[in-house]
């Protein structure tokens, strides 16, 4: 069995994609087991290749006996994710330089580096080859999900990632006034938060689906979607996953560690300069920075992007 580690959030374990599909062409006879938290089963089962998900909440060890052939640390640089794997007796340890954890081995971790690109580089230096350009998930097929829809998703758990409430209404007034059919998503958590942006955008009600989606609807959304709008969040790699046309807003992590492939022009990142005055509470300066005539903008380079010559999203 190969146990690969990623105890982390959508976004992360999209950005880790490429990293298992590396795993999976490597030991094309053996289990690949992901461990990461159970409520991320359905996007595993959308990576392809990861034979079934060990729920783990966190670094805490796991409820059942794990024994597995080979462990991938693809959590992070150690210590505790190193132990953790260690701890189930594994026959091979791969995973980045932790002397504090004793493994002497890998490579070493550097922290600017894209985090696709992160794992690819752990897994080469392994002699394991990824292509950190294989982001693409599978299309879940979930009923009753509307397409070609524009999704604006104003929520983070960072409150320094959350570009503001009003910001995203006018940005949605603006795109619905334009014949985007718009839908405001989140958690259950952010269905306030949704609302009130619908409201200030003059959306219907019905155009709220925070909270009325499980994970799979919200990537079938985005998969069958007209474009996304917003902050570094995991609903951004979800687009990059399916090659929908993507604006997304970066505050305090730089989308060159974080931001989707750099030459795939339907999708944009943005981040304000650095001297932005952030009066809005937590918010990030840079992110505070970014206007709503910007976003705008963005969007209509994506759009061109779509439709220009040559120049086709992987839909």
């Amino acid at each position: 069995m190969i146990l690969a580690l990623r105890a982390l959030g959508v976004g992360d374990l999209a950005t880790a994609v490429p990293a298992l599909r590396g795993l999976r062409a490597a030991h094309p006879d053996r289990e690949l087991v992901l461990a990461a938290p159970g409520w991320l089963a359905p996007l595993a089962d959308l990576v392809g290749g990861v034979d079934r998900l060990l729920p783990l909440d966190g670094l805490t060890a796991p409820g059942q006996s794990v024994a597995a052939v080979v462990a991938v640390n693809l959590h992070g640089r150690g210590p505790q994710s190193h132990r953790l794997l260690a701890a189930g007796r594994p026959q091979r340890l791969l995973a980045f330089r932790c002397p504090e954890a004793g493994h002497h081995d890998g490579p070493l971790w550097r922290d600017a580096e894209h985090e696709v690109r992160r794992w690819c580089r752990l897994l080469h230096w392994y002699g394991i080859p990824a292509d950190p350009d294989d982001l693409a998930l599978l299309r879940p097929a979930v009923p009753g999900i509307p397409t070609g829809v524009t999704v604006v998703h104003p929520g983070s758990k960072i409150p320094a990632k959350r570009w503001p409430a009003a910001r995203f209404a006018a940005l949605a007034r603006v795109l619905s006034r334009r014949g985007h059919r718009v839908v405001v998503t989140g958690s259950a958590a952010e269905r306030e938060l949704a609302g009130r942006v619908a409201y200030q955008a003059g959306l219907p009600d019905t155009a709220v689906l925070a909270g009325r989606t499980d994970l799979a609807g919200l990537a079938a959304l985005v998969a069958h979607g007209r474009l996304v709008v917003s902050g570094d969040t995991g609903v951004a790699h979800l687009a990059t996953g399916y090659g929908t046309p993507s604006v997304v807003l970066f505050g305090p992590v730089s989308p060159h560690r974080w931001g989707p492939p750099v030459d795939r022009p339907w999708h944009r990142a943005l981040r304000g300069a650095p001297g932005a005055d952030a009066s809005a509470g937590d918010l990030d300066a840079r992110l505070a920075g970014l206007d709503v005539a910007q976003v705008l903008a963005a969007v209509d380079e994506v759009d061109q992007a779509v439709r220009g010559p040559g120049a086709v999203a992987a839909k």
